[in-house]
């Protein structure tokens, strides 16, 4: 996963996420699940634990929207995924932890927000809020607010690069 920081230098997450097939099956574990067919969405609660190829969701409960397109069982498409509660997201050794995340199939963008943490091998960060989008292969990752719609000074992102080691030795 690659990301560009909102105002600073670098990619640390999206690319490998761009790479990523939305398009593939999903699959879930989780304590409970709770179909409201009304509503078109799929409650899941306790531990839940969704893959999609090789990307991981993780979080206490979660709310799966989707449209059925055809009238019937076969034609379910999932629209969105609400993730809520220790929210962790994963892709090999590339990982993301928030209060909440949104994966938006529609549009192709996952959204972590509060206490937003990323770490991998080539660094880490912390912020707020996270947007991740899988076509464009760009992120963004932004700082707390004040509540006045103005950045606060504590309110920064903050994050470490990793520096690649010298192959030759210093003059």
């Amino acid at each position: 996963m690659a990301l560009v920081l909102g105002g600073s230098a670098g990619a640390l997450l999206a690319q490998g996420l761009g790479n990523h097939d939305s398009d593939k099956p999903v699959d879930y574990a989780a304590d409970r699940i709770e179909v409201q067919d009304k509503a078109k969405r799929v409650l899941l609660t306790g531990n839940v634990d969704i893959t999609q190829q090789d990307l991981r969701m993780k979080a206490a409960r979660t709310i799966v929207a989707y449209a059925n397109e055809g009238g019937d069982n076969n034609n379910i498409k999932i629209q969105r995924i609400d993730a809520t509660g220790n929210v962790e997201i994963n892709q090999g050794d590339d990982r993301v932890w928030g209060d909440m995340a949104t994966y938006d199939f529609t549009r192709r963008v996952i959204t972590v927000v509060g206490h937003v943490r990323l770490q991998n091998a080539r660094g880490s960060g912390k912020g707020e809020r996270l947007v991740i989008d899988l076509d464009r292969h760009v992120s963004n990752f932004v700082g707390a607010s004040s509540g006045t719609g103005e950045k606060s000074e504590s309110g920064r992102v903050t994050g470490s690069f990793t520096v690649a080691k010298r192959t030759t030795p210093a003059p």
